[in-house]
């Protein structure tokens, strides 16, 4: 299992690339949370499968499109670039 985090503004990116069980790559996850604001810390989106369970080739890649997604997620909810 590898981990990324990113900062986004408000907003705070938990990226995570997983191996497949019984099968070759990695799957993609991510978890959004938002830091500041009404109620502090509040978990805003999480996907623990994105794309369907698609297999990354590297964890690197699915890193980088949990990211992605993440600041997908933030753009749409706040209505800025993350």
């Amino acid at each position: 299992m590898h981990f990324d985090e990113v900062d986004a503004g408000d907003y705070r990116i938990y990226a995570g690339a997983m191996n497949r069980r019984n099968s070759y790559g990695y799957v993609a996850a991510v978890v959004v949370v938002r830091l500041r604001g009404g109620n502090g810390r509040q978990e805003t989106y999480r996907d623990e499968s994105l794309g369907g369970g698609y297999a990354w080739a590297s964890p690197a890649d699915a890193l980088r499109h949990a990211i992605n997604a993440g600041r997908e997620v933030i753009n749409c909810r706040i209505g800025v670039p993350a």
